[in-house]
């Protein structure tokens, strides 16, 4: 039998004991507490690790986004560079 709970809050949906992203995805509770419930989240939420701090946040992917777009003006500059020898 299967055994469905949505977050009234947010719209987190378990399937059997397992968090599911809204693509249809397997989710990961830590990165949803750091993504949604622990800004979002209120006594509505049922997440079971709301308050982790050990998952993805909007921070970390940020800090990831900046990174890679240093790289790659990293690397438009030495192409220029080089077309300039």
């Amino acid at each position: 039998m299967e055994s469905t709970k949505t977050c009234s809050k947010c719209g987190a949906t378990w399937i059997n004991g397992q968090h599911y992203w809204a693509t249809g995805n397997k989710g990961n509770e830590d990165d949803l507490a750091g993504l949604v419930c622990n800004k979002l989240g209120d006594d509505a939420c049922i997440n079971p690790k709301k308050g982790s701090n050990i998952g993805d946040t909007w921070a970390s992917r940020l800090g990831y986004m900046e990174g890679a777009m240093d790289a790659r003006k990293k690397m438009l500059e030495d192409l220029r560079e080089q077309e300039g020898e």
